[in-house]
């Protein structure tokens, strides 16, 4: 069961747009939650300036010299946090056993393309902008998805569909999906956070 108000925990590599429209939303009073804490495998993401600013603890986490031991670590500093519902906000680094295990079901990505389609290990960011236009298909979309051990597997839990438009580009579409990302994942929190969309157990 996930306590109210929301117990977020963020994890992101680079400037972290999910995260900061986020805490904006908890600030303004629009967000039942409470921001935990910020985790990045990156010293120098904005991210980080940002939640420092905006009064959210922070820690950095190298995952590239021992994996195991990051994962043990990035585990128990989300727990000691009293995190319950853990945010990807463009982390570019798989998640560990450990952290998965204790966080089953309660992380949330979001994904710039319609899942399972446009998913899958390698498929992030313009590269699936890319597929879409290459696929010929009519429409893109904004998918949220709980993580699990394997790349855009997890259960979806919300999306929203992008139609393309005449002479769509993959630079046109990622400018449009980047611009409703940060929102759309605001407004999937609040329904969680009310009740109306409730996660798996």
């Amino acid at each position: 069961m996930i306590s109210l108000p929301l117990r977020l925990g963020f994890l992101a590599s680079r400037n972290g747009s999910s995260l900061r429209a986020i805490v904006g939303a908890i600030e303004a009073g629009t967000l039942a939650a409470e921001p935990r804490l910020a985790v990045s495998n990156n010293r120098a993401a904005q991210a980080l300036e940002f939640a420092r600013a905006h009064g959210v603890p922070t820690e950095v986490i190298a995952t590239q010299t021992d994996p195991d031991a990051a994962d043990a670590r990035l585990c128990a500093a989300l727990q000691a946090a009293g995190v319950e519902l853990v945010v990807l906000s463009g982390y570019l680094r798989r998640l560990g056993p450990r952290t998965l295990g204790a966080y089953r079901n309660r992380v949330l990505n979001i994904h710039p393309g319609p899942l399972p389609r446009f998913g899958g290990e390698g498929m992030y960011g313009r590269r699936v902008h890319e597929a879409v236009i290459a696929a010929g298909a009519a429409e893109s979309g904004v998918t949220i998805h709980l993580v699990d051990e394997i790349y855009d597997n997890g259960p979806l839990v919300a999306a929203r569909a992008v139609p393309l438009a005449a002479g769509e580009t993959a630079d046109s579409l990622e400018a449009r999906i980047t611009e409703l990302e940060p929102a759309f994942f605001v407004d999937t929190l609040r329904r969680v956070a009310s009740g109306e969309l409730i996660l798996p157990s």
